[in-house]
């Protein structure tokens, strides 16, 4: 694949997951409506498995080659970028409002779920079978609390923007099913070109997976928390983010544990595992308490740009210094 190639590549894989990303969310709403579903649920169990498909898809990848490095990388990059620049940038376009009542379980999950996975990388300093089996146990339990948890909810719908009729059900299922795949296949489209011109830079499998795949592998949840905002489905936003995280963290890090144990990196476990658990609890004090807003359950533009800063520290530290 020449340079060219790749840059047309890139160019076309993000013009397609926009579209897509748009098409999903309008979707998943319509979902929401018809089987009154709480837009919460929607986000975690769709849009946060369904967009997190690419780091699986990739870590499995990595795993089967023998660069589980990539996969690790691809994880905690993908976590770390889906707060400080997915919710950063969001935010900065439209203020994000939740009801936090609403989301406090999953949130707290989340945090359980990075501290646990943390122990068990400290443990040994690898990522062994044993940690790759505890983490999808994690995972089913997560699935089986939101399984039980939507069964005695009756929410408090977000205002959708499309009415749906019920006899629409079929239609809206294909489109959703169909937007995913698009939305997939146009992440790795991104993933694929941009690897290549990574490639001319001669970096490692870790920085790689910290930093291009990770980047292009959390381009579905940024374009699906852009499109969530302009339709003012802030719900799904958060849904999405807290759900792909779980499943990035519990999912995409036990697959090179079940399939390629691995030594890691000091820099990995100091650097960037504390980076990520440092935005997953900042992300929750923006809800439980906004230090610019003096309000809860919203994260303002102005923390969305903080947000963003954050980010930018981090490269700095992690691949300038």
């Amino acid at each position: 694949m020449t340079l060219l190639s790749s840059i047309i590549a890139l160019v076309i894989g993000f013009i397609v997951l926009i579209f897509s990303a748009h098409k999903l969310t309008d979707n998943g709403s319509k979902i929401a409506n018809i089987y009154k579903i709480s837009p919460l649920i929607i986000g975690i169990l769709i849009f946060g498995f369904g967009t997190s498909a690419p780091e699986i898809f990739v870590s499995l990848l990595a795993a089967f080659e023998g660069t589980p490095e990539l996969a690790v990388g691809n994880a905690i990059g993908s976590n770390i970028l889906n707060i400080a620049l997915v919710l950063g940038i969001t935010a900065m376009i439209l203020p994000i409002e939740v009801n936090i009542d609403v989301i406090r379980k999953d949130g707290l999950f989340l945090i359980f779920a990075t501290l646990a996975a943390g122990l068990l990388l400290w443990i040994g300093k690898d990522l062994s079978r044993i940690d790759g089996f505890i983490l999808i146990i994690l995972l089913a339990i997560f699935l089986w609390i939101t399984y039980k948890d939507q069964k005695k909810d009756h929410h408090k719908f977000d205002n959708l923007s499309s009415n749906v009729d019920i006899n629409q059900k079929k239609e809206t299922w294909v489109k959703l099913f169909f937007a995913l795949i698009f939305l997939l296949a146009s992440a790795q489209l991104i993933v694929f070109s941009a690897t290549k011109l990574a490639d001319y830079y001669h970096v490692s499998d870790l920085i790689i997976g910290l930093t291009v795949v990770a980047l292009g592998t959390s381009l579905p949840e940024l374009a699906v928390a852009i499109t969530s905002a302009i339709k003012k489905q802030h719900e799904m936003i958060v849904g999405n983010i807290i759900g792909s995280n779980i499943f990035n963290t519990l999912a995409v890090l036990a697959i090179p544990g079940l399939i390629s144990p691995l030594k890691l990196q000091k820099e990995l476990l100091i650097t960037d595992y504390f980076y990520m658990l440092g935005l997953t609890i900042a992300l929750a004090i923006f809800f439980l308490y906004s230090p610019v807003t003096k309000m809860k359950d919203t994260i303002s533009r102005l923390e969305g740009f903080g947000l963003i800063i954050l980010l930018s520290i981090y490269i700095y530290i992690r691949f300038l210094v």
